[in-house]
C-alpha cells in the first residue's frame, strides 16, 4: 500500500504519520509533503497512490482542506481519501464527507487502534479497485478485438479441413496446439477458436515468446509481487490473470528455454502459478492456445522441447498449410487484400488485377505466405500509375539479364569468360591473385586468361 499524507508546514501531522508508519506492512509506503502544490505533483506523476491522508481543517496550513480535496477530487475521483480533524465534530465530518472525502479520523487520543481500523477497511476497497483495474484493461483488450471482423479467407479444401476443426475444437475448454510456417495466419485461427468457442465477449490476451528473455517471460505472463526484484515499486498482474476465463494466446512457443517451459506445463496442467516474488498459489480457468513455426516433434528428438508439454497442448493440432499449397485461394487472397488496400486509401481506389498479374501471382512460392502476398498486393497497388495491376507492378519478375553478344555457342563462352575476368580484377582493385581466387582459379590459369583476352594491364598489380 502506497499511503501520501499532506501534512502542515509546522508538522502538525507528525503523531498521525508515525501512527500509519506502525500500524503498516513491511513493504507499505508511507511518504509526507506539506504544501498542495507538492500533493498535486505526486498524485499527478509516478506510481498510483492507494491512500491519501490530510486535515480537513488545516489543509496545508495556507489553503483549507476543503478546497484542496476539491482538486483532488477533479484527477482522483475514485482515490480513498481519509480526511482528519483533532476532534469528532459531526458538521465537520459531514462536511468532509460531501466535498469527497471517503472516510473521518479523528487525530488526537488512541490513533494506533484508529489507524489500524482504518487500515482494516480500507484494503477489502483497494483490492477491489485492483480487480476494476484488471476489467478495465479486459474490456480495452475486447473493444479491440470486436472492432476488427477476424475472418478466413480462402476456399480450398486444405483451408475448409482446418476451418472444420476450429468449429470443433472451439466449444472444447482444452489446449490447442497450431503449427504453420511464418506468415500463414497461426494468430488469425487462434482468433478464430476464440470467437467461435461462444465465449467472445471474454478477453483473448497475445503474447509473441520469442520477443522476452525468461525472466522478463515469466514476469508477463505470472505478473509480481511488490519488491519482487529492482524496480518492482508495485503489484503487477500478468497475461494469466488478464486473460481471466478468456484465451491467452501463447505465440512461438518453440522459442521458450527449457526451464520455462517446466513453468508453463504446471499452468496448462493444473491451472495454477505464482506470482514473481509471491508465495501464494493463483488459481486461473484461462483456455492456452499455443503457436510455433519450429517443428517441435524434432525438437523433442533434440532434447530441447518438453514431450510432456507437447502432450498437454496438443489436445488438438491444427496444421495451417503454406499458401504455395492452398488451391485456387492466391487469386482470392489478392482481390481481398487489393479491395482492402483500396478502401484503406481512397485515392488508390479503381484498380484491378490483370489476368498476367494473378497469373504470375499463381506461380510464386511465397516463402512470407499469406503476409508476403498481402505486402505484394499493396506494394503494386501503390506503383501502379494506371487502373490495372501487371506483372511489372508485381516487382516479382526476374532481372533480365544482360546480352551475351556471340553467333555461335562458344562465341559466347568466351565472352562471357572475359567478361568475368574483367569483373573479378575490377572488384579485387586490380589484384590479380585476390581475382584468381574469387572465381576459384589459379593465378597462373587467371594470367593465362588475362593474356588471351587482352584484359586491362593493372599498373602496379601485384601476384
Amino acid at each position: 500500500m502506497r499511503i501520501l499524507v499532506l501534512d502542515t508546514p509546522d508538522g502538525q501531522l507528525q503523531p498521525l504519520i508515525k501512527a500509519f508508519e506502525s500500524a503498516t506492512r513491511q513493504n507499505d509506503i508511507v511518504e509526507a509533503v506539506n504544501s498542495a502544490d507538492r500533493i498535486m505533483k505526486k498524485l499527478t506523476a509516478g506510481l498510483p497512490w492507494d491512500l491519501l491522508v490530510m486535515d480537513y481543517e488545516l489543509g496545508d496550513g495556507q489553503t483549507g482542506g476543503e478546497h484542496i480535496l476539491s482538486d483532488i477530487r477533479e484527477i482522483g475521483p475514485d482515490m480513498p481519501i481519509a480526511v482528519v480533524a483533532d476532534h469528532g465534530d459531526v458538521d465537520i465530518a459531514s462536511r468532509a464527507i460531501q466535498a469527497g472525502a471517503s472516510d473521518f479520523l479523528v487525530r488526537t487520543g488512541d490513533l494506533a487502534n484508529r489507524v489500524a481500523t482504518l487500515l482494516k477497511k480500507i484494503r477489502p476497497h483497494l483490492n477491489l479497485l485492483n480487480h476494476n483495474r484488471i476489467l478495465r484493461e479486459q474490456n480495452m483488450i475486447l473493444q479491440a478485438a470486436t472492432s476488427d471482423r477476424y475472418r478466413i479467407i480462402g476456399e480450398s479444401s486444405q483451408m475448409l479441413a482446418v476451418i472444420d476443426k476450429v468449429r470443433r475444437v472451439a466449444t472444447i475448454p482444452r489446449p490447442v496446439l497450431i503449427i504453420g510456417e511464418r506468415g500463414t495466419g497461426k494468430e488469425l485461427i487462434a482468433r478464430a477458436i476464440h470467437t467461435a468457442s461462444g465465449e467472445a465477449d471474454r478477453p483473448m490476451v497475445v503474447i509473441n515468446c520469442a520477443a522476452f528473455t525468461d525472466s522478463l517471460l515469466e514476469t508477463e505472463l505470472f505478473g509480481h509481487e511488490r519488491g519482487a526484484f529492482t524496480g518492482a515499486d508495485n503489484q503487477a498482474y500478468g497475461k494469466f490473470e488478464v486473460a481471466g476465463n478468456g484465451t491467452l494466446f501463447l505465440d512461438e512457443i518453440g522459442n521458450m528455454s527449457l526451464s520455462f517451459q517446466r513453468k508453463i506445463l504446471r499452468v496448462v496442467e493444473y491451472g495454477t502459478f505464482t506470482r514473481v516474488g509471491g508465495s501464494s498459489e493463483i488459481q486461473v480457468n484461462t483456455r492456452i492456445v499455443a503457436a510455433t513455426n519450429s517443428d517441435l516433434k524434432q525438437l523433442i528428438r533434440d532434447g530441447r522441447f518438453l514431450h510432456d508439454l507437447y502432450d498437454r497442448l496438443s489436445f488438438e493440432v491444427i496444421e495451417v498449410p503454406p499458401l504455395r499449397q492452398r488451391e485456387g485461394d492466391i487469386a482470392i487472397l489478392a482481390r481481398h487484400f487489393l479491395n482492402e488496400f483500396m478502401k484503406e486509401i481512397p485515392s488508390l481506389s479503381g484498380k484491378h488485377l490483370s489476368q498476367a498479374a494473378l497469373d504470375l501471382l499463381k506461380t510464386y512460392k511465397y516463402p512470407g505466405n499469406i503476409r508476403e502476398l498481402k505486402n505484394i498486393i499493396e506494394r503494386s497497388a501503390y506503383r501502379d500509375t494506371t487502373n490495372e495491376i501487371t506483372p511489372e507492378d508485381l516487382g516479382l519478375l526476374p532481372e533480365k539479364q544482360p546480352e551475351i553478344k556471340g553467333n555461335t555457342f562458344y562465341e559466347k563462352v568466351e565472352v562471357f569468360q572475359k567478361r568475368l575476368i574483367t569483373d573479378a580484377l575490377a572488384t579485387a582493385g586490380g589484384n590479380q591473385a585476390r581475382a584468381a581466387r574469387t572465381i576459384g582459379l589459379s593465378y597462373h590459369q587467371f594470367r593465362y586468361f588475362l593474356k588471351k583476352y587482352g584484359g586491362p594491364q593493372i599498373v602496379g598489380a601485384t601476384g
